[in-house]
């Protein structure tokens, strides 16, 4: 990861944060678990809440929940960390950053899956989950098809969310 790209989201935010407007990137704030566990119950509901969509048949609302199921776990995450994140960008560059340098054993899976990628060609589930959102379609097939696997991995992430939040590891700004 490019601690590069993770400096500039820091950087911004604060340069944002000081001039009173509403960053979009990362402050560092005092470590919250409290914050955390509000992020994992808030991704347990929206499982919840795919149950419903799905027995209604409203397909077009489970990428949308599964992608912020996934979000919520890395707002836990950076909680922890004592990191406040307005950027989806920013969020996956610094899970990005503390999963490379070691500092949590968290899926690449659900990191991609979050990702926002500039360029056209490169797809994540933030685009899967803006088409469904924004296409027409009520009814999607694939999402059907996906549905089992999604809800797995999901489930997958609050699990490995939850064993980083509550483990008694020290974070990066815990003495702040």
């Amino acid at each position: 990861m490019n601690v590069k790209e993770v400096s500039e989201c820091f950087i911004s935010a604060k340069k944002e944060d000081n001039k009173g407007r509403k960053h979009r990137g990362l402050l560092i704030i005092k470590p919250n678990k409290k914050l955390a566990e509000e992020y994992i119950a808030k991704a347990k509901q929206n499982l919840e809440f795919c149950e419903i969509y799905k027995d209604k048949r409203v397909d077009y609302k489970l990428p949308e929940e599964w992608f912020y199921t996934l979000y919520y776990c890395a707002l836990a995450i950076l909680s922890k960390f004592g990191v406040e994140s307005r950027s989806q960008r920013c969020t996956a560059v610094f899970l990005r950053y503390i999963k490379d340098k070691s500092l949590i054993d968290y899926n690449d899976e659900f990191i991609e899956r979050i990702t926002v990628y500039r360029e056209k060609e490169e797809t994540s589930d933030v685009d899967r989950r803006e088409s469904a959102r924004y296409g027409a379609h009520i009814k999607i097939p694939e999402i059907e098809q996906e549905y089992k696997k999604m809800m797995e991995t999901c489930r997958s992430a609050i699990s490995q969310c939850e064993e980083i939040v509550f483990s008694g590891n020290e974070c990066l700004n815990s003495g702040r």
